[in-house]
Protein backbone atom coordinates (compact mmCIF):
# COMPACT_ATOMS: atom_id res chain seq x y z
CA UNK A 1 0.00 0.00 0.00
CA UNK A 2 1.51 3.30 -1.16
CA UNK A 3 0.21 7.07 -0.37
CA UNK A 4 1.26 9.21 -2.92
CA UNK A 5 1.25 12.76 -2.34
CA UNK A 6 1.96 16.02 -4.22
CA UNK A 7 2.52 19.36 -2.18
CA UNK A 8 1.07 22.23 -4.23
CA UNK A 9 1.40 25.95 -3.66
CA UNK A 10 -2.73 25.92 -2.91
CA UNK A 11 -3.54 22.26 -1.54
CA UNK A 12 -1.85 18.82 -0.67
CA UNK A 13 -3.12 16.22 -3.61
CA UNK A 14 -2.83 12.80 -2.50
CA UNK A 15 -3.83 9.42 -3.63
CA UNK A 16 -3.58 5.59 -2.06
CA UNK A 17 -2.89 3.01 -4.16
CA UNK A 18 -2.92 -1.02 -3.35
CA UNK A 19 -0.90 -2.24 -6.23
CA UNK A 20 -3.15 -3.00 -8.32
CA UNK A 21 -5.66 0.32 -8.31
CA UNK A 22 -6.02 3.80 -6.85
CA UNK A 23 -8.31 3.37 -3.62
CA UNK A 24 -9.43 7.17 -3.52
CA UNK A 25 -7.45 10.41 -4.70
CA UNK A 26 -8.35 13.65 -3.86
CA UNK A 27 -7.09 16.77 -2.11
CA UNK A 28 -7.17 18.97 1.20
CA UNK A 29 -5.96 22.32 2.51
CA UNK A 30 -2.96 22.52 4.09
CA UNK A 31 -5.06 23.16 7.65
CA UNK A 32 -6.04 19.69 7.24
CA UNK A 33 -3.43 17.13 6.37
CA UNK A 34 -3.33 15.88 9.36
CA UNK A 35 -6.84 14.69 9.44
CA UNK A 36 -5.64 12.79 6.16
CA UNK A 37 -4.61 9.77 8.13
CA UNK A 38 -8.26 9.20 9.99
CA UNK A 39 -9.51 9.55 5.98
CA UNK A 40 -7.43 6.84 4.77
CA UNK A 41 -9.64 3.36 4.30
CA UNK A 42 -6.11 1.54 4.81
CA UNK A 43 -2.79 2.31 6.78
CA UNK A 44 0.67 2.92 3.73
CA UNK A 45 3.49 1.55 4.31
CA UNK A 46 4.81 3.75 2.16
CA UNK A 47 5.02 7.38 1.00
CA UNK A 48 6.38 8.71 -1.97
CA UNK A 49 6.21 13.04 -2.15
CA UNK A 50 7.08 15.85 -3.62
CA UNK A 51 6.75 19.25 -2.93
CA UNK A 52 6.87 22.56 -4.16
CA UNK A 53 5.52 24.16 -1.74
CA UNK A 54 8.26 25.11 0.91
CA UNK A 55 9.02 23.87 4.56
CA UNK A 56 5.82 24.22 6.18
CA UNK A 57 4.25 21.61 3.81
CA UNK A 58 7.41 19.52 4.26
CA UNK A 59 6.81 19.17 7.99
CA UNK A 60 3.26 18.63 7.62
CA UNK A 61 4.44 16.11 5.16
CA UNK A 62 6.78 14.61 7.88
CA UNK A 63 4.08 14.70 11.21
CA UNK A 64 1.45 12.42 8.46
CA UNK A 65 3.81 10.33 7.72
CA UNK A 66 5.12 9.28 11.48
CA UNK A 67 1.43 9.64 12.63
CA UNK A 68 0.99 7.08 9.78
CA UNK A 69 3.98 4.64 10.82
CA UNK A 70 4.78 4.85 7.40
CA UNK A 71 8.18 5.59 5.58
CA UNK A 72 8.49 8.58 3.11
CA UNK A 73 10.85 9.47 0.36
CA UNK A 74 11.25 12.78 -1.22
CA UNK A 75 11.03 12.88 -4.99
CA UNK A 76 13.16 14.98 -7.31
CA UNK A 77 13.75 15.71 -10.44
CA UNK A 78 16.63 13.51 -12.03
CA UNK A 79 18.62 13.37 -15.37
CA UNK A 80 16.74 10.07 -16.54
CA UNK A 81 13.95 8.28 -14.46
CA UNK A 82 11.00 5.78 -15.72
CA UNK A 83 11.58 5.78 -19.48
CA UNK A 84 11.44 9.71 -19.21
CA UNK A 85 14.99 12.08 -20.21
CA UNK A 86 15.45 15.10 -18.32
CA UNK A 87 16.34 17.88 -20.93
CA UNK A 88 16.70 21.07 -18.68
CA UNK A 89 20.09 22.86 -18.92
CA UNK A 90 19.86 22.22 -15.08
CA UNK A 91 17.93 18.96 -14.00
CA UNK A 92 18.06 18.98 -10.48
CA UNK A 93 16.19 22.56 -11.17
CA UNK A 94 13.16 21.26 -12.58
CA UNK A 95 10.26 21.33 -10.31
CA UNK A 96 9.50 18.14 -9.06
CA UNK A 97 5.95 18.34 -9.85
CA UNK A 98 6.66 18.90 -13.77
CA UNK A 99 9.39 16.07 -13.42
CA UNK A 100 6.45 13.67 -12.01
CA UNK A 101 3.92 14.92 -14.56
CA UNK A 102 6.29 14.24 -17.38
CA UNK A 103 6.46 10.68 -15.80
CA UNK A 104 2.79 10.42 -15.68
CA UNK A 105 2.42 11.37 -19.12
CA UNK A 106 4.95 8.97 -20.35
CA UNK A 107 2.90 5.73 -18.99
CA UNK A 108 -0.05 7.03 -19.75
CA UNK A 109 0.17 8.74 -23.50
CA UNK A 110 2.66 7.38 -26.50
CA UNK A 111 4.01 10.04 -28.82
CA UNK A 112 4.09 13.78 -28.60
CA UNK A 113 2.43 15.36 -25.60
CA UNK A 114 2.29 18.82 -24.20
CA UNK A 115 1.91 17.98 -20.41
CA UNK A 116 0.16 20.96 -19.06
CA UNK A 117 -0.02 21.48 -15.14
CA UNK A 118 -2.74 24.11 -14.61
CA UNK A 119 -2.69 25.59 -10.91
CA UNK A 120 -1.23 28.45 -9.17
CA UNK A 121 0.91 28.64 -12.10
CA UNK A 122 0.75 26.79 -15.05
CA UNK A 123 3.35 25.57 -17.19
CA UNK A 124 3.65 23.54 -20.07
CA UNK A 125 6.45 21.46 -21.21
CA UNK A 126 6.74 19.14 -24.78
CA UNK A 127 7.47 15.49 -23.73
CA UNK A 128 8.73 14.05 -26.90
CA UNK A 129 7.58 10.59 -28.84
CA UNK A 130 11.61 9.39 -27.82
CA UNK A 131 10.59 10.23 -23.80
CA UNK A 132 12.58 13.17 -23.83
CA UNK A 133 11.21 16.44 -22.26
CA UNK A 134 12.67 19.11 -24.07
CA UNK A 135 11.67 21.91 -22.52
CA UNK A 136 8.56 24.19 -22.00
CA UNK A 137 6.77 27.19 -20.53
CA UNK A 138 5.94 28.73 -17.07
CA UNK A 139 3.27 31.75 -16.66
CA UNK A 140 1.11 32.87 -13.93
CA UNK A 141 -2.26 30.51 -13.32
CA UNK A 142 -5.77 31.73 -14.17
CA UNK A 143 -6.29 32.74 -10.49
CA UNK A 144 -2.89 34.60 -10.16
CA UNK A 145 -3.22 36.48 -13.72
CA UNK A 146 -6.72 37.98 -11.66
CA UNK A 147 -5.48 38.51 -8.29
CA UNK A 148 -2.71 40.33 -9.82
CA UNK A 149 -4.85 42.54 -11.62
CA UNK A 150 -6.81 43.17 -8.46
CA UNK A 151 -4.02 43.93 -6.35
CA UNK A 152 -1.86 45.88 -9.52
CA UNK A 153 -4.21 48.23 -10.83
CA UNK A 154 -6.01 50.98 -9.16
CA UNK A 155 -9.15 50.18 -10.69
CA UNK A 156 -9.86 46.69 -11.73
CA UNK A 157 -11.59 43.75 -9.49
CA UNK A 158 -11.08 40.65 -8.03
CA UNK A 159 -12.85 39.30 -11.45
CA UNK A 160 -15.68 36.88 -10.69
CA UNK A 161 -17.13 36.68 -14.54
CA UNK A 162 -17.62 34.23 -16.83
CA UNK A 163 -15.70 33.71 -20.49
CA UNK A 164 -17.13 35.90 -23.69
CA UNK A 165 -15.41 35.59 -27.33
CA UNK A 166 -15.86 39.21 -27.50
CA UNK A 167 -16.84 40.61 -23.48
CA UNK A 168 -18.25 43.75 -22.82
CA UNK A 169 -18.05 43.92 -19.00
CA UNK A 170 -15.02 44.84 -17.04
CA UNK A 171 -14.95 41.09 -15.12
CA UNK A 172 -15.78 39.00 -18.03
CA UNK A 173 -12.87 40.39 -19.79
CA UNK A 174 -10.57 39.50 -17.27
CA UNK A 175 -11.67 36.22 -16.59
CA UNK A 176 -11.85 35.91 -20.59
CA UNK A 177 -8.55 37.34 -21.07
CA UNK A 178 -6.83 34.98 -18.71
CA UNK A 179 -8.40 31.83 -19.96
CA UNK A 180 -7.85 33.24 -23.90
CA UNK A 181 -3.64 34.11 -22.28
CA UNK A 182 -3.54 30.64 -21.19
CA UNK A 183 -4.90 28.76 -23.87
CA UNK A 184 -3.28 30.75 -26.73
CA UNK A 185 0.46 29.61 -25.28
CA UNK A 186 -0.72 26.00 -25.06
CA UNK A 187 -1.86 26.35 -28.77
CA UNK A 188 0.95 28.62 -29.89
CA UNK A 189 3.76 26.26 -28.83
CA UNK A 190 1.52 23.37 -30.58
CA UNK A 191 2.20 25.44 -33.64
CA UNK A 192 5.22 26.03 -32.79
CA UNK A 193 6.44 22.36 -32.52
CA UNK A 194 4.51 21.74 -36.14
CA UNK A 195 7.28 23.62 -37.81
CA UNK A 196 10.25 22.25 -35.18
CA UNK A 197 12.18 19.56 -36.82
CA UNK A 198 9.25 17.22 -36.08
CA UNK A 199 7.63 17.89 -39.01
CA UNK A 200 3.64 17.80 -40.00
CA UNK A 201 3.61 14.53 -39.33
CA UNK A 202 4.89 14.80 -36.05
CA UNK A 203 2.19 17.55 -35.15
CA UNK A 204 -0.67 15.20 -36.40
CA UNK A 205 0.09 12.84 -33.91
CA UNK A 206 0.54 15.93 -30.68
CA UNK A 207 -1.61 15.46 -28.09
CA UNK A 208 -2.33 17.64 -24.89
CA UNK A 209 -2.32 16.12 -21.02
CA UNK A 210 -4.31 18.27 -18.67
CA UNK A 211 -3.90 18.89 -15.15
CA UNK A 212 -4.41 20.93 -11.92
CA UNK A 213 -7.06 22.95 -10.32
CA UNK A 214 -8.09 24.97 -13.49
CA UNK A 215 -8.10 22.44 -15.67
CA UNK A 216 -11.59 22.45 -16.13
CA UNK A 217 -12.12 25.86 -16.57
CA UNK A 218 -8.99 25.53 -19.25
CA UNK A 219 -10.29 22.69 -20.94
CA UNK A 220 -13.37 23.85 -23.04
CA UNK A 221 -11.00 26.34 -24.72
CA UNK A 222 -8.50 24.17 -25.47
CA UNK A 223 -8.69 23.35 -29.94
CA UNK A 224 -6.18 20.84 -29.88
CA UNK A 225 -6.77 16.99 -28.96
CA UNK A 226 -6.57 17.10 -24.97
CA UNK A 227 -6.89 14.55 -22.33
CA UNK A 228 -8.23 15.66 -18.74
CA UNK A 229 -6.21 13.81 -16.17
CA UNK A 230 -7.41 14.36 -12.75
CA UNK A 231 -3.94 13.98 -10.79
CA UNK A 232 -1.39 13.46 -12.92
CA UNK A 233 1.52 14.18 -10.76
CA UNK A 234 0.18 11.27 -8.73
CA UNK A 235 0.25 9.11 -11.72
CA UNK A 236 4.72 10.04 -12.59
CA UNK A 237 5.14 9.19 -8.02
CA UNK A 238 3.39 5.75 -8.45
CA UNK A 239 5.65 5.17 -11.38
CA UNK A 240 9.09 6.73 -10.42
CA UNK A 241 8.27 4.81 -6.66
Amino acid sequence: MILCLDAGNSQLKYGLHDGSAWLLQGAVAYAESQALAHRLPARPARIVACNVAGETARRNIERLAATLGASLTWFSSQIAACGVSNGYLHPERLGADRWAALIGARTLQPGNVLVVLAGTATTIDFLDANGVFRGGLILPGLALMRHSLASGTAGLPLAQGTHHPLPLDTDDAIVSGALEATAGAIERMARHLSADVHGDAAAQQLSCLLSGGAAGALLPHLDLPTRHIEHLVLEGLLCAD
